[in-house]
C-alpha cells in the first residue's frame, strides 16, 4: 500500500465546530509557502506517493493554488483536499484548485438540514455552500469523498445524512465517530454518545449506500460493534501515513495511532480480532469505560 502524506497546512478555519479535534491549536501561527514546499518534498523523499492537504481549512489559505501546484510538479500522484467544503461553492475556485492539480477532494457535511449542519460548526450558511460545492465538484467530474462525525445531535440523522450524500452523487462518504479532543473533550457530554446507542443508525447506513452502490467507510468503530460488518471498518485500509505539522513529523503516523491515540482493555486480548483491530480512541474508554465493548469469538 502507497505512502500518504498527512500535510496540516496551519489551523485557521472559518468555521468553529463544537467537535473540532484541532480547536487547542486554532492560536498556532500558519505554516508559510516555504515550510509548506519544504514538507512536500521531505514527504516524497521518505516515499510518500499521496499527499492530503488539511488543517484547520486550507482552502482559506492565499497560496492554496501555489502549493498544490508544487505538489503536482513534484509527482504527487493523489493530491487530496481535505476541507469543509465552503469555498467548493465557488465554481471557479473548484475549477482553478482542480487546474493546479487536486484530484480528489474530502469535504465535510455533519447534518442533512440546514439548522443542524450550521449548528454543529457554528456557520450560519455553511450547509449551503458545502452541498452547492459538492454539486459543484461532481458537475467537474471530479472525486468526492464526504466525511460525516457523529456525534450526539446527528446520530439518529446519520441514515438521512447517507441518503443525502448520495443524492448528491458522492462517490463515498465515511462515518466517523468523534474522537474527543479540542473542542470534543471540553464539551465531552454534550458531544459524545454512547457508541452503543449509535450503532444501529451506522448499521443502517451502510445498507442504504451498500443497495445504492455507493461506497461508505466507518471510523473508529472498534469490530465487536461492526461483527459481519467489517469489511467497512476504514483502519483496515488507511495507509502508511506519515504526518506533517508546525514543529513536527510524524513518519509512521500508524503506529503513534495505534501505540498511543487507541487503546485497548485487558478483556480484549481474549477477542479473535484483537491483533487486526485497532481499538477506540482512548479518551472514550477513559471517559465512560470498557462495558459496551464485547469480545468476538471469545478465545
Amino acid at each position: 500500500m502507497d505512502k500518504k502524506l498527512d500535510l496540516k497546512v496551519g489551523f485557521s478555519c472559518n468555521n468553529n465546530c463544537i467537535f473540532c479535534v484541532q480547536a487547542y491549536n486554532k492560536g498556532k501561527k500558519d505554516k508559510t509557502t516555504a515550510e509548506i514546499r519544504k514538507d512536500l518534498e521531505g514527504g516524497r523523499k521518505n516515499g510518500a506517493c499521496d499527499v492530503v492537504f488539511t488543517g484547520g481549512e486550507p482552502t482559506i489559505r492565499q497560496d492554496i493554488f501555489e502549493i498544490v501546484a508544487y505538489a503536482k510538479k513534484l509527482g504527487y500522484r493523489a493530491i487530496q483536499i481535505q476541507s469543509n467544503g465552503r469555498m467548493f461553492c465557488y465554481r471557479r475556485f473548484c475549477e482553478k484548485l482542480i487546474s493546479s492539480g487536486a484530484n480528489e477532494f474530502l469535504p465535510a457535511i455533519h447534518g442533512h438540514t440546514e439548522e443542524l449542519h450550521d449548528y454543529l460548526t457554528s456557520s450560519k450558511g455553511s450547509f449551503r455552500q458545502v452541498t452547492e460545492g459538492i454539486r459543484n465538484l461532481k458537475a467537474l467530474g471530479q472525486t468526492v469523498i464526504a466525511n460525516t462525525v457523529i456525534v450526539k445531535s446527528n446520530y439518529r440523522h446519520l441514515p438521512d445524512i447517507s441518503r443525502l450524500l448520495i443524492s448528491l452523487g458522492v462517490d463515498q462518504f465515511q462515518l466517523a465517530f468523534v474522537h474527543p479532543e479540542g473542542n470534543a473533550l471540553l464539551n465531552f457530554d454534550k458531544v459524545v454518545p454512547l457508541k452503543t446507542l449509535v450503532m444501529p443508525y451506522v448499521h443502517e447506513s451502510i445498507g442504504i449506500a451498500k443497495k445504492s452502490g455507493t461506497g461508505i467507510m466507518i471510523e473508529a468503530y472498534p469490530f465487536c460493534f461492526m461483527r459481519g460488518l467489517e469489511e467497512y471498518c476504514s483502519e483496515k485500509y488507511i495507509p502508511p501515513t506519515e504526518v506533517r505539522k508546525t514543529g513536527s513529523v510524524d513518519k509512521d503516523f500508524t503506529k503513534t495511532r495505534q501505540e498511543y491515540g487507541k487503546e485497548k482493555s485487558g478483556d480484549c486480548r481474549r477477542c479473535r480480532m484483537y491483533d487486526s483491530c485497532e481499538g477506540p480512541w482512548k479518551e472514550y474508554p477513559q471517559k465512560r469505560g470498557w462495558s459496551e465493548f464485547r469480545p468476538i469469538g471469545v478465545i
